[in-house]
């Protein structure tokens, strides 16, 4: 396994980032579009990608929400290598790299509908917290937090 930093010009994390988009836009349903705008990727500077013998199989990001907090976006792992510890690993190397941009905590939004994801964020010791920003009146969002 060999986990890199880089940006969302990469092209294995644009290749991802579309197959979890398609994953979206079956879990969310009617809501896909109002979360679809908030994903832009060419906002993303501090990118994670997970290879297994040299194929990209996971990615995950994180983006400035305020002087405080890093925003977790993008966390997807390819569905034939999920349950091998790669999403704890992007995780892990998205905190490592918030911690070392100065953050005190990472923030994040996620589908009440993606109970694997609620799941996995729970179990990494995230707290739910308030919806916060345009998630505040969606009731398919959780969002979480977790201080570093």
């Amino acid at each position: 396994m060999k986990i890199i930093r880089t940006n969302s010009e990469n092209q294995d994390f644009i290749n991802l980032v579309k197959k979890l988009d398609a994953y979206l836009k079956i879990t969310d349903g009617d809501e896909h579009d109002f979360y679809n705008q908030f994903n832009n990727i060419d906002v993303l500077k501090h990118v994670v990608l997970v290879y297994l013998d040299g194929i990209p199989v996971g990615c995950g990001a994180i983006k400035k929400m305020d002087e405080s907090a890093a925003e977790v976006k993008r966390m997807f792992v390819s569905s034939d290598k999920r349950g091998k510890g790669i999403a704890q690993k992007i995780l892990t190397e998205l905190e490592v790299w918030a911690k070392e941009l100065n953050y005190k905590k990472c923030v994040l939004e996620t589908g009440k509908r993606q109970v694997e994801a609620v799941s996995f964020y729970h179990k990494c010791k995230y707290k739910v917290i308030p919806n916060y920003g345009q998630y505040a009146v969606m009731e398919n969002s959780i969002c979480f937090e977790k201080e570093l």
